[in-house]
Parts: structure tokens; C-alpha cells; sequence
């Protein structure tokens, strides 16, 4: 009988808990290679975002994760295979020089790395591909509507899934496959080096830490007053770094909320995580759904906003140089740690588009490249609704000095981050780069 040899695909799934995916791999499977391939950064990206690379942060997370999540996987027996080449050309040459005969991976919300998979069918017939959904509370057959249904709106879809039942995570105890050799190209794995200037530290072990504590604690009852805060690991959960990369699921999240609930009771604040976790849910779906209509610029909606692309105010924005001291605060916390609040996301992306009258991609594109809780559903989705051009048809724009008097009146957070350091004009370019006189 032909041995059997499988390969896990690691992608934004990087944790053995609640992994029915790796669990039926260990099922099916004599031997099985773990791979992941570390992500590119591509040529949209590097037009749209006018970096080159991921910025420190994000990559110092990432890397911290997947570091982890070889430790785990050789204490089953196992080791991660790490690559830079491109997925499909992985993949391929584990399929012709390895006699691959499966394939497991996540039912991707992304647009590549389903591409991904929809040409490795093509090519490879013989090979079993076996998907499931990784990163979301409900998998596609659980959803009371096809994909192409999707509800326009994210109220019409939380109406229809919130009081569907979540499945409880999957037992974690398992037996691994041995690993078999391979003829990929590979990288080393980075090393788990932890800093104490790291606000947040990527892993299996430090994102289950990092949410038992905070249900250990009281900040879950007094979350929905608290969310807004532009600051401190205390006012909102946190979890979407972990959640990002896939350390955790939010079905463990899930898991973990309802076991609070038991012992402290549920109340507003309590629902309003289970809430949270599903707008993360709706833009899954909505990215599943859209594909690539989630990079164009009228959007799903076929409507271009009246934006266009001016090279030293998107520069002013990035660099915390504008005339908003919240704007320019968010900008500089976002180039150090990787991370701001939900709230400042929202107030940077409407200064962008609605003050600044930049096209809303170079903003999506500048966070996808910076933030360590990147997702592309949530990301690229959450742009498109501020841009007027996604699951809103109406632009959002915020009144910029209204809303520093709501949540930074003291100007605490601005002077935290340095705020205060931007110019008086917006520009002494016009948009093609020629000066303008006073």
C-alpha cells in the first residue's frame, strides 16, 4: 500500500489547541511535513504601503510565534518547515519531489492563498486537498445562508448568526505523524527571543496567558465603558494580536467568555465582546465572499470615491506630522509597537480620507504592512466601510477635534505620543510635488 504523506499548511493558524484540521491530518496520514512559508511582501503592497518590508514589529511578533510554535510541535514529535519561497512553488515541490498525497490547510478568507489551492487542483488532481475553516466561530455549512447571500450590512448578519451555537474547542491531546525529509529550500526557524519592552509576545502559550488573565480579572463586566480608551492593556481585551496569526481561536475566546459569565454573570459588557467577535466574523465572511474586490478602489460597491493619491501628506500621516495631534499620536504609537486602539484606526483612517482626501488603499495597505494584528478581512473591510466604498455606503468622517476633547481631553495620550509635534500647514506641495508659495 503507498505510504501516505501529508503536509500542514501553516498559515494565519499557528497553534496545536483547538486544531480540528491538524487532529484529522494525524488521523489520515503516515507521515506529515509541517510547513509554513513566511508571508511576501508584494508589489501592491510596496506601492500602496511605500515601504519595502514589514515593519519591526509586526515581523518581531510574527516571528516570536512561529518560534513557539516549532517548541510545541517538536514536544509532539514534529518540527516546523520554514521557507521564503512562494506557497505554490512550496508546495509543488513537495508534491513532485516528495510524493505528497495530502494536503491540509485552512478554508481561506484570503484571495492568494485561495488562488493557492484553486491551482494546485488544477494541477495536481491526485492529490488531496482537505480544507476547513481555521479562524472563524461558524464554518460555512453552520451559516444560515450560502456565501453569495452574505447580508449587506454587518446588523443583518448578526441578527441572522448570534444565537447560533459555537462549537467547543477540540481536545489538544494528540499524536503527531513522524516527519518524513523533504527537498525544500528552507530557512531557519527565528529564535524565541522575548524582550521586556514587548508589549505584546507572540505564541501559543502567551496568547492563552494573555486571555486567562484577563478573565481572571473584573475588566471583562466593565468592558463596554472602558473599549474606546486609546490606551492601556486594561481597557480593552487585546486578543487580536493572537487572533490575527491564529495563536488562538475565538472559539477557545468563546469558551473562555462563557466560563467567565458563569462564575461573574453576563451583562452588557460581557455580550459586547461576543459582539466584537462577530463584526471579526462578518469581515471573515466578507473577504471569503468579495475576493479581490476587497483591493479595488470603488470597492464592492463599484463607486470611486473622490480621492486621489498627494505624496507629502500621505507622508505627514505616516510619520505623525499633520495638523491633528491624535491623528499624529496614533501614527507614532502604530510605528513603535505595532498596535493602536480600535478607535484610533477609525480617527487615522477618516483624517486620511475625508481631511486629507487620500485614496483609502494606501492607508490599508500602510496598516497591513505595520500593524502585528494584521487580517485582511478586518483590515481591508474596515477601510472600505470608512472609505463609503465597502459594507456602509456612507463614508464615515470624524469630527477630529470633537473627538480628542471625548477620549483625550487632558491630552494625556498626546502627549504620550508625541502629538503635538506636527506642522501648521498641510502643504507646501501641490499634488504633483510643486511648491506652493505663500
Amino acid at each position: 500500500m503507498r505510504k501516505k504523506v501529508g503536509v500542514f499548511w501553516f498559515t494565519n493558524d499557528l497553534r496545536v489547541e483547538d486544531n480540528q484540521l491538524l487532529k484529522r491530518a494525524a488521523q489520515e496520514v503516515d507521515q506529515l511535513i509541517c510547513l509554513y512559508c513566511m508571508p511576501r511582501f508584494s508589489e501592491y503592497l510596496q506601492h500602496f504601503s511605500l515601504e519595502t518590508r514589514f515593519g519591526e514589529s509586526r515581523q518581531r511578533f510574527l516571528h516570536q510565534s512561529i518560534a513557539e510554535l516549532d517548541e510545541i510541535l517538536q514536544q509532539c514529535g514534529q518540527h516546523l518547515v520554514v521557507t521564503d519561497e512562494h506557497p505554490f512553488t512550496a508546495l509543488v515541490t513537495l508534491i513532485k519531489g516528495d510524493s505528497v498525497t495530502h494536503i491540509y490547510c485552512d478554508d481561506f478568507a484570503s484571495y492568494d492563498e485561495q488562488l493557492v489551492v484553486e491551482h494546485l487542483q488544477c494541477y495536481f488532481p491526485l492529490v488531496e486537498i482537505v480544507q476547513r475553516e481555521q479562524r472563524t466561530l461558524l464554518c460555512r455549512q453552520q451559516l444560515p445562508f450560502h456565501l453569495e447571500d452574505l447580508p449587506a450590512s454587518f446588523s443583518k448578519f448578526r441578527k441572522k448568526v448570534e444565537k447560533l451555537a459555537i462549537d467547543s474547542p477540540v481536545d489538544a491531546d494528540l499524536a503527531l505523524p513522524p516527519p518524513c525529509s523533504h527537498s525544500l529550500s528552507t530557512v531557519e526557524v527565528p529564535s524565541l527571543s522575548v524582550s521586556s519592552h514587548d508589549q505584546f509576545v507572540g505564541g501559543e502559550r502567551f496568547a492563552l496567558a494573555h486571555v486567562s488573565c484577563y478573565f481572571a480579572s473584573s475588566f471583562a463586566s466593565h468592558y463596554k465603558q472602558t473599549r474606546n480608551e486609546l490606551d492601556g492593556m486594561e481597557f480593552s481585551t487585546k486578543f487580536s494580536p493572537w487572533l490575527a496569526v491564529g495563536c488562538i481561536s475565538p472559539k477557545q475566546i468563546i469558551g473562555m467568555l462563557r466560563q467567565y459569565e458563569q462564575r461573574n454573570g453576563s451583562n452588557d459588557s460581557t455580550y459586547w465582546i461576543y459582539f466584537e467577535l462577530l463584526w471579526r466574523e462578518y469581515f471573515q465572511w466578507y473577504a471569503a465572499k468579495y475576493g479581490k474586490q476587497l483591493f479595488h478602489f470603488a470597492g464592492i460597491l463599484g463607486k470611486a470615491p473622490l480621492t486621489t493619491f498627494y505624496p507629502q501628506r500621505f507622508k505627514q500621516w505616516v510619520n505623525g506630522n499633520t495638523v491633528y495631534p491624535l491623528v499624529n499620536a496614533c501614527m507614532n504609537q502604530l510605528r513603535e509597537i505595532g498596535y493602536m486602539s480600535n478607535r484610533g484606526r477609525q480617527l487615522v483612517a477618516s483624517c486620511l480620507v475625508h481631511e486629507l482626501g487620500i485614496d483609502w488603499r494606501y492607508g490599508a495597505a500602510y496598516f497591513e504592512s505595520q500593524l502585528i494584528d494584521y487580517d485582511v478581512g478586518s483590515n481591508w473591510g474596515n477601510w472600505q466601510y470608512i472609505a463609503g466604498v465597502g459594507a456602509s455606503k456612507t463614508p464615515r468622517r470624524f469630527d477630529q477635534a470633537k473627538q480628542m476633547q471625548i477620549y483625550d481631553p487632558q491630552g494625556e495620550f498626546v502627549q504620550r505620543w508625541g502629538g503635538n509635534r506636527g506642522k501648521i500647514n498641510t502643504d507646501s506641495v501641490d499634488m504633483v510635488d510643486w511648491p506652493i508659495r505663500a
